[in-house]
């Protein structure tokens, strides 16, 4: 125990003889372990504790929580990124090279206030997964979502506490524009189906977040191959970072959207080879194909979106009913199916039951 208090001890010296004076005093910022400890919290809460304490309970459906949360990200967001444009990119910062500024200017503080508001936008992230929770969106907690929401935190403790601006807070820049885009995207989600046929941009949204994790590395990384006054190991830190996000960021797009066309291909050979009645073994393959299909649909349709309608024998004929499609074939069998497709989860309930 003595040992680990020197060396905290030692640590402590060192971030105050070399910590950067005009954020010593802030919050959070006299010493990384309430950082630390908050992140390794939200680990525990969102991966073990919200799920057991949710296990036994129906979901919450916040859907005007959603809404007014993610509008207030938009806004917030769209401020931070004002303000480091105000506070440098605009004009005065040099993309190149930009060294920290101590100068004190309104200027030079601004940016300064920006890097601490934006390290504390990292916090209100983490509502993110307590809404899935919450919802019981299993799902989507996924280790991307895990890992990018539970290392942010403490990846920008360490800028704002060393270099509170200049060239690591292009990063900011750039994920504060993205962020204005996805919790649009976000928010128009939560106001419910009506507005699905919106949301048509969801892929490319995920392409945009590889494209700033591409343009922060090449940011970051032209710094060793130039001389700039700017500390090299945060130019290691920001650019490895983006090089992970880029990779887990490239898997889940490989994962949701190119590998949802081989289920959707999958799906529709299913229709072609078994066109007679639904039977139990056909349940795992239709509940992983994640589409509402028609077995008479052309292979277009399947591959190019989410259509809604009915799995269809030969020769049978159909009827609307108020969960979903249901059809009746010449074998005197009526066979319903439900399925739930969207972005948290796949759900297919079959039903078989004799026509009288």
């Amino acid at each position: 125990m003595a040992l680990v208090m020197k060396y905290i001890n030692i640590m402590n010296r060192y971030m105050d003889t070399h910590g950067d004076p005009r954020t010593k005093d802030w919050p959070m910022m006299s010493s990384p372990f309430p950082t630390l400890a908050v992140c390794l919290t939200y680990v525990y809460l969102v991966k073990v504790l919200g799920p057991r304490w949710m296990e036994n309970r129906k979901p919450f459906r916040l859907q005007n929580t959603l809404i007014i949360y993610n509008a207030a990200q938009v806004i917030f967001s769209a401020w931070i990124f004002y303000e480091c444009l105000m506070g440098g990119w605009w004009g005065h910062y040099n993309f190149n090279c930009q060294p920290v500024e101590y100068a004190d200017t309104p200027r030079v503080n601004r940016m300064v206030h920006a890097c601490w508001w934006y390290y504390f936008s990292k916090f209100t992230e983490f509502m993110d997964t307590i809404f899935f929770v919450l919802r019981k969106k299993e799902s989507q907690i996924t280790t991307l979502h895990v890992i990018h929401h539970g290392c942010m935190p403490m990846s920008v403790w360490f800028g704002v506490k060393f270099t509170p601006g200049g060239h690591s807070t292009f990063f900011g820049l750039l994920n504060t524009f993205v962020h204005i885009i996805m919790y649009t995207y976000y928010m128009f989600s939560a106001m419910g189906p009506q507005f699905q046929k919106y949301l048509w941009w969801k892929k490319y949204l995920t392409t945009l977040q590889m494209v700033q994790f591409i343009l922060i590395m090449v940011h970051a990384f032209q710094l060793l191959f130039i001389e700039c006054n700017y500390p090299k190991a945060f130019v290691w830190w920001i650019g490895m970072h983006a090089v992970m996000f880029f990779f887990l960021f490239n898997e889940f797009y490989k994962q949701a959207y190119k590998g949802r066309k081989s289920q959707y291909k999958n799906l529709l050979m299913f229709c072609l080879q078994r066109p007679e009645k639904l039977r139990k073994e056909d349940e795992p393959l239709l509940a992983n194909g994640h589409a509402n299909g028609d077995c008479q649909t052309t292979e277009k349709k399947l591959l190019n979106g989410h259509a809604n309608g009915k799995l269809m024998a030969n020769g049978s004929s159909s009827a609307k009913s108020s969960n979903g499609y249901s059809s009746s074939n010449s074998n005197g069998y009526k066979n319903g199916a439900v399925l739930a497709n969207g972005v948290n989860g796949h759900t297919t309930e079959l039903t078989q039951r004799k026509v009288k």
